[in-house]
Formats: C-alpha cells, structure tokens, sequence
C-alpha cells in the first residue's frame, strides 16, 4: 500500500492506493506547517488522521508539505508520522516537488502553486533543476491567496477601497481596526491562513474593477518577479496548481497570454498528477 500525503497550510490531502486499478481512499485533514506548528502542536491538530492511519498495513510514504525548509523540518515530520507508519519507505519533500511531480511527471516544464502561498521551479525528468527563490508570505508570496488578502486588507486600511465595496465587506466582516490586524499578522499562529481568507471576497466581487485589478497585478506580479526569471520560460509550458490558480484561471491565463507565456495545466491541487505519477513508478508493486 502507497499513501501519499499532500500538505499546504490551510488542508491537508491523505490519499491511500492499494491496487493499480482500484478505487483509491481520499480524506482530509487541517493544514501542516512545521514552520509555524512544532510536531507537539501537529499531533494534536492531526490526532484523528494519525490513528486512522495507524492501522494500515504500508510499504511507501511520500510526504509533500508546505514549509519544509530545512532537514529541521523534515525530522519534525518524521518524528509525527514515524510512529503511525511502522517501517514505512517515508520521503519528506516541500510541495513545489508534489507540483513538479503532478503537473510535469517526467516532462520539462515550470510548475507554480498558487494557494494559501506561492512558489514555482524548473523541472526536468521529475527532478527540480532550478528554483528562484521565494521569500515567503511577509516578503513575497505574490499571487498567492495571502498576498490577495494581504492586498485587499491593507486598501481597507489605508481607505482605497471603493465605498460601494468597502459596505460590502464591512457587512460580511465588521468593521477592522488596525489593532485587530496587527494582532492577527504578527501574535497569532499562521497569519498567511488569516489573510487567504479575505481572497473569498475577492472572488465573490472578481467583476468589480477594483477586485479584477488587485488579483491582475498580483498575477502580474508573480510573473514578473518569477516566472519570467526562469531563461527556460518563454519555450517552455508554465503550470499551476493551487486553489487561487484553480478559481481564478481566467484572469491568470489572461496575465500569462499577455506576457506571451505558454499556459500548461491548471488543477486546483496537485493529489491527481501525484497518483497517477506514483502508479506508474510502482506499478509493479500494487
């Protein structure tokens, strides 16, 4: 049996496959962050999950996360899922590899995420060649369901907002004062999670030019900053995966269009490309 876990910050994806052309089990659980969240804090956020697992008989775990920065990190997930696996094959990788994995398989090609966060790399034969560096949700994360937040937060702020929008969202979310927010982005635990949330308004406002312009530019933004840094960019398939991609594809490929980039494949996760990816390397196996 193959289980393969998929982990951003705001959910995380359990898939277990036992045979080659059999129905597999999917199921969810709270986001895994081991940047924000020690394996204490992950244990008990994931208790449910872990002790359904436990009793499965496993022979490969491949664990694809969200903030897997250093082999710090990697133990602080070997040490959660270790217990509840047995002698388990575990591999611990970031989820810009689950991206790769999914949406290039063994192609050439520059796979993106855009969800709660962003990040993108160059892939080539299922190995990533070259990434330029993200800098995470205070000094980066364009494009991302944070940054649109972020963005849509600081011009109710600083009074930007149109007024016929501004009612509209201090109907759906009271009035916020800078205190609030201050406290949510600096003294409380994942603040990119707090801000992704507002990007719902976006989407449900996208026609307001106001709203289309915000995610425009930080679509743009991403792009500019990223994308075009790759020199394989402008010959190459550019792919997304992440719920902000997904919702907003038809502004995203318009963006890419105009910069006269190739537009791949856009999926609102990466757990299909991944399963399908996974049988064909161990189909033999199961």
């Amino acid at each position: 049996m193959i289980l393969l876990i998929e982990s951003g910050s705001t959910k995380t994806a359990w898939r277990y496959i036992t045979k080659a052309h059999e129905a597999f089990e999917s199921f969810q659980s709270a986001g895994i962050n081991p940047y924000y969240q020690t394996a204490e804090e992950i244990r008990d956020a994931q208790h449910d999950t872990l002790s359904k697992i436990g009793g499965l008989t496993i022979k490969f775990v491949y664990y694809f996360g969200t903030g897997i920065t250093d082999e710090a990190k990697i133990k602080v997930l070997d040490e959660v899922l270790r217990p509840h696996i047995g002698e388990a094959q575990l591999s611990i990788q970031n989820d810009l590899v689950a991206a790769g994995l999914s949406l290039c398989g063994n192609s050439e090609g520059i796979a993106c995420i855009l969800g709660t966060g962003s990040n993108s790399g160059y892939f080539e034969q299922g190995e990533l060649q070259h990434q330029v560096p993200p800098l995470g949700f205070w000094l980066g994360d364009e494009g991302s369901g944070g940054h649109l937040g972020k963005s849509l937060v600081l011009s109710y702020l600083h009074n930007e907002m149109p007024s016929d929008l501004r009612t509209l969202f201090v109907k759906r979310y009271g009035e916020l004062d800078r205190l609030t927010v201050l406290q949510k982005a600096y003294r409380e635990e994942f603040p990119n999670r707090w801000f992704a949330s507002f990007s719902k308004f976006l989407f449900d406002h996208r026609k307001h030019p106001f709203c289309y312009q915000l995610v425009e530019k930080s679509f743009h933004d991403f792009c500019d900053l990223y994308v075009l840094k790759y020199p394989q960019a402008a010959n190459t398939s550019i792919h997304f995966t992440g719920s902000v991609a997904f919702y907003y594809a038809d502004i995203l490929q318009r963006v890419l269009k105009a910069k006269q980039l190739r537009v791949g494949i856009i999926s609102e996760g990466p757990m299909a490309g991944l399963t399908m990816y996974f049988k064909e390397i161990h189909k033999d196996l199961i």
